[in-house]
């Protein structure tokens, strides 16, 4: 049997086995060749166009030989700001990636599978993620109780800090239904973006009618300015797949899976170690504690696509599909991985189930401020002096996080605006504002998955939105044409490539186009996608005259 044969043996067998076949091709041979994918869509039983379609959609696979070690530099809003741009003229064959993930420390570059830091004028370097400062608020917290600690990551680390707990006594002292009424209790909603309430997804998926079930880890942050995901899983991985089998606990689900972002190959390697932990432990795989329940979770790397970040999208990533977004209904949690009942929850939301059992809903409700319930962790960068995560009571003031937490702008600067969501909830300028959706909604924003971007007033907000505008058209899926055109042209006339010449008919024929792209695109890209130019315009209309005065003849 060929090399090749062996290893589309090795892996045609496992649950979810295109992504992981193709990442061991990728790793051997610098590249997929040819080939390599013949090997593939044989071994698989893919037809070869099909599957040539659906790996030449990702970012991250290099098809010429040699082009898995060729530098990738993130050219992220952030990123952008540090010299991003220098960094991809200095270093030999480097190409721009999206937003890597590491706006707390910029800037990353990928080379293989090493993720590196670098600024202009020096050598690539590989150096830890940086962790969560010291608890500046001082505040009761959930997801970073215990994350500081240097041995936290580690089993030993983790059980000596609680870890565990919660899932042994759901399964020798509860019942799935008693878990389930105390999340919904907790009112723990979504952390990734959407903020559906974590206790009625798990419910429906409990009563709904299929086998077997599955929960997934949402791993793939892709959202500009989203870094939060990563420390979690960096330095309290266990949190997350305890989390995981306690939401397969709740609802009969025996198998989940991990969908991890490309760009964090080394966290694949922390997440691995400590799913040998837990399996040699007997806190995961077969009869759990002797308990009878079953529980196994297998790791899957995406190869870099933003829309992977949309649940249907990621599921079809999952089954080896084209990974567009799926029309709904039904949802995942009736018809998802193969059809079947599925849970997909965001990492920050697994990480917070430990706690919230062992400590109970009250506790958590009386995280938030006010009538607001629980902690969300801010992904906090750009123009501020300490930049990082942080882990907030919603609810908690703006102004309070950027000016005493994180020390405010730079000497002399004072902030032009942030944004919210990473980018999906445009600009703020005004930031006497909550973080909660309630307070954030109001404002024609969202809180989403919580990257907060700082701008001094040194910056072109324009060009901001340009590039951001050209990073959503850079990563539309094209499935529908609202924001496969909608993206495309937005970006056109931020950049003064096209548009009316006449102010008042630009800024009507860009509110045209978002309106139209809110309305009727089939999925969040398409409709977080103008509220860049709609803030844009609302916020800044004199740096848009000022611009648009410079097209004039």
């Amino acid at each position: 049997m060929s090399s090749d044969q062996d290893l589309v043996q090795r892996w045609k067998s496992e649950p979810a086995p295109l992504l992981p076949l193709l990442h061991a091709f990728h790793d051997r041979d610098g590249h997929l060749s040819e080939q390599a994918l013949r090997a593939v869509a044989d071994g698989l039983r893919i037809p070869l166009a099909d599957l040539y379609g659906t790996v030449t959609f990702y970012h991250h696979f290099a098809r010429e030989e040699g082009g898995h070690a060729k530098p990738r530099v993130c050219d992220g809003p952030i990123c952008k700001l540090r010299g991003a741009d220098q960094l991809i003229d200095e270093l030999d064959g480097a190409s721009p990636m999206p937003c890597a993930g590491r706006c707390d420390d910029p800037i990353p570059v990928l080379i293989g599978n090493r993720y590196l830091a670098c600024q202009p004028g020096q050598s690539p370097r590989e150096t830890p993620a940086p962790r969560p400062a010291p608890n500046p608020g001082g505040r009761d917290e959930c997801c970073f109780a215990h994350l500081r600690s240097e041995e936290q990551a580690r089993l030993t680390g983790y059980r000596a800090n609680g870890g565990y707990r919660a899932l042994e006594r759901a399964l020798r002292e509860q019942t799935p239904a008693r878990c389930l009424d105390v999340i919904d209790a907790s009112g723990l909603a979504g952390r990734g973006g959407a903020g559906f309430p974590t206790g009625r997804k798990w419910r429906a998926v409990a009563e709904a009618d299929g086998t077997p079930k599955t929960i997934v880890c949402n791993a793939d942050e892709g959202e500009p300015g989203c870094f939060k995901d990563r420390v979690l899983m960096d330095y309290d991985p266990h949190a997350v797949l305890e989390g995981m089998a306690l939401a397969g606990f709740a609802t009969g689900a025996q198998r989940g899976f991990i969908y991890l972002r490309y760009e964090y190959p080394h966290t694949q390697a922390i997440l691995e170690h400590a799913l040998a932990e837990a399996r040699e432990a007997g806190l995961l795989g077969e009869n759990i504690l002797g308990t009878g329940f079953s529980f196994h979770i297998h790791v899957r790397r995406g190869a870099g696509a933003y829309i992977c970040g949309e649940e249907t999208s990621l599921l079809n990533s999952l089954e080896g599909k084209h990974p567009f977004p799926r029309n709904r209904p039904p949802y995942p949690v009736t018809h998802g991985f193969e059809n079947k009942p599925t849970a997909v929850n965001n990492v920050e939301t697994l990480a917070s189930v430990p706690r919230i059992l062992e400590r109970g809903a009250d506790w958590y409700r009386s995280l938030g401020e006010g009538e607001h319930a629980g902690t969300k962790i801010i992904s906090l960068s750009g123009d501020v002096l300490r930049p990082g995560n942080y882990e907030v009571p919603i609810g908690l003031p703006l102004p309070e996080l950027l000016f005493e937490w994180a020390g405010g702008p730079r000497a002399g600067r004072t902030i032009q605006a942030v944004t919210m969501a990473g980018l999906s909830g445009g600009f703020l300028a005004d930031l006497d504002v909550t973080l909660d959706e309630p307070c954030l909604r109001g404002r024609d924003s969202f809180l989403g998955a919580g990257g907060v971007m700082v701008f001094d007033d040194s910056r072109d907000m324009v060009d901001v939105a340009r590039q951001a505008m050209s990073f959503f058209a850079h990563e539309s899926c094209g499935k529908c044409f609202p924001c496969r055109i909608g993206t495309q042209r937005l970006t056109e006339r931020l950049s003064g490539e096209a548009g009316p010449a006449d102010k008042k008919a630009w800024k009507q024929e860009v509110h045209d186009i978002g309106h139209t792209m809110a309305a009727v695109s089939a999925c969040g890209l398409g409709i977080a996608a103008p509220l860049i130019t709609e803030s844009l315009l609302r916020d800044f209309p004199h740096a848009v005259d000022a611009r648009l005065e410079e097209r004039s003849p």
